[in-house]
């Protein structure tokens, strides 16, 4: 039997119906204990809503059952599965913090293995304002969602991130007096030691990775993602949220394209087109480069390119985190409406 040691960078959104409570969206992909997915089978989720910690009450407790494919990826909606414990409709949103602690039995069975515990920031404000639907509170949650803030200080040079899940500054040294703002996550270039800083708004706390872009201006944000260039060495770097961590690769061009929190860019090095994937946190390559980065289409995370030397169209598609080609390829490509 396969043992399961972890589900990657998991991918949470909330779908809104005409009633509370709606359902969170989530997908994953499932990998054995050697690190490969669990393909074309069955897994058993045991998902549970834990109050204030993650070790916490258990508010609600499910089972599903759910098939993955060929390249180990699920897709479930928390609050659709079998009953364990509690009611979906009756957890209280506005109060107290809430986490999703993920258990699993990679061949399908109930011998589960902790996955992780992850705390859900954005992910209750609908279902939190249709609980509190007509109160004060209701408006303050809808618009304060994203409402933290950060600023640079003249007199000692450090940048500071007001988390308000938490209600506190964090300090970080070595500052700059241009922060870019990414969906509540900030970020700045130092040009004191010549790191980036990443302020994540999930952990409260500023994460660096060195070999600086060299200004910061290199760097870009989406969907509280970050990536730059290195001016030193050329790696590009991308910053995944959900992780907390940063991603290399090497190989890079100047500039890069940033879609729904996955980015992508054309290497001149060596003609390759890579794209970072926010689910599985990694760098994904396409020989065969389109030529310019200015070739390549954005749309809602995917991207897609065709390349000059072949003719073939590339489409690297968020869902899977894979490229799929397409001979016969015309000179312009069409995208569906980026949202």
């Amino acid at each position: 039997m396969k043992k399961l040691i972890l589900i990657s960078a998991l991918f949470i959104s909330l779908f809104t119906f005409a009633q509370v409570p709606q359902g969170i969206s989530y997908q994953a992909i499932a990998l054995n204990g050697s690190g490969s997915p669990v393909v074309n089978s069955n897994v058993r989720v045991k998902l549970s809503i834990l109050d204030s910690s993650a070790s916490g009450t258990v508010l609600y407790s499910e089972t599903q059952l759910k098939p993955t494919n060929a390249q180990g990826l699920f897709n479930l909606v928390i609050g659709q599965g079998t009953l364990v414990s509690g009611a979906f409709n009756t957890i209280n949103w506005g109060t107290n913090s809430k986490f999703l602690k993920v258990e699993m039995d990679a061949a399908g069975g109930t011998t589960y293995i902790t996955v992780g515990t992850t705390q859900l920031l954005s992910v209750p404000y609908a279902m939190a304002a249709g609980s509190l639907a007509g109160t004060s509170a209701n408006d303050s949650i809808l618009d304060n969602r994203y409402s933290n803030f950060a600023f640079y200080s003249n007199s000692n040079g450090n940048v500071y991130a007001f988390n308000t899940n938490t209600g506190t500054w964090v300090p970080q040294a070595n500052g700059n007096s241009t922060i870019i703002e990414s969906d509540g996550n900030f970020a700045f270039y130092s040009n004191v030691n010549g790191y980036v800083y990443v302020f994540n708004k999930t952990t409260g706390t500023w994460i660096s990775q060195s070999d600086g872009g060299g200004s910061a201006a290199s760097i870009i944000g989406s969907n509280g993602n970050f990536a730059f260039r290195s001016s030193s060495t050329g790696n590009v770097y991308a910053f995944d949220k959900n992780t907390g961590t940063w991603a290399s690769q090497p190989n890079g061009s100047g500039t890069i394209l940033g879609s729904n929190g996955n980015f992508a860019f054309y290497s001149n090095v060596n003609g390759y087109v890579y794209a970072f994937n926010k689910i599985t946190g990694t760098w994904i390559p396409q020989s065969d480069g389109g030529g310019s980065v200015a070739s390549i289409t954005a749309s809602n995370g995917s991207f897609a390119y065709r390349s000059s030397s072949t003719g073939n169209v590339y489409v690297f598609n968020k869902n899977t985190g894979t490229w799929i080609s397409q001979t016969n390829g015309g000179a312009t490509i069409i995208a569906s409406q980026t949202n």
